[in-house]
């Protein structure tokens, strides 16, 4: 009788060694890849804007408000933005339009808050029986979806010939309420009704 070669005992580790290489080979091919850590959002611009314009549309198609900047910057972790020379109009039916402006500012990811600051100037067109109304202040927010512009710093509003000052400021855009507060003082010609109250 023959005796088996050295090359013939060997072929059944050799066949389980390539099973094993394959068997490992599929198991590594049918795993989900490996997650890696989701990288930390940093305060640090992940877009830029330039002529930046957005607008808000009613159901009818009609543009409530518009937002514009010579420049916007956009930050990924608090999703806000910084904006440079910043106007936004407000539009209200049979109402005067409202354009606030300043050198600089800021919106939130939604758009709902707007915030200018240095040489911040609120102007309503004169129309549908008021007299044209200024506001100035180094800081206005504009609550968007309360149609609401608001200021805790001084502030100077000119109603047609009234002038009047004060610590700060709440005007209600949809009702046209006016409210001016802290230290009030100024002047109310005779032919002017200017709401204003202070706290």
């Amino acid at each position: 009788m023959a005796r088996p070669t050295k090359l013939t005992s060997a072929l059944p580790l050799v066949a389980m060694a390539a099973l094993a290489g394959i068997t490992y080979w599929l198991l590594q091919a049918t795993l989900p890849p490996a997650q890696t850590p989701e990288r930390p959002k940093e305060h640090a611009p992940d877009y830029f804007a330039t002529n930046f314009s957005v607008s808000e549309l009613d159901t009818t198609g009609t543009t409530q408000y518009r937002l514009t900047a010579i420049s916007m910057v956009h930050y990924e972790d608090d999703e806000n933005s910084d904006l440079t020379k910043p106007a936004m109009r407000m539009f209200q039916p049979l109402r005067p339009t409202v354009t606030a402006t300043s050198e600089r500012g800021t919106v939130n990811g939604d758009v709902s808050i707007v915030d200018l600051y240095e040489n911040a100037h609120i102007l309503r067109v004169a129309g549908y029986g008021d007299p044209q109304m200024t506001a100035d202040s180094e800081h206005f927010r504009i609550l968007v979806n309360d149609d609401v512009i608001e200021t805790e710093k001084p502030v100077k509003l000119q109603r047609g010939p009234s002038v009047m000052t004060g610590n700060g400021m709440n005007y209600n855009n949809a009702t046209r309420v006016m409210k001016l507060y802290g230290q009030v003082r100024g002047q109310i010609a005779a032919s002017d009704t200017l709401g204003t109250s202070s706290k």
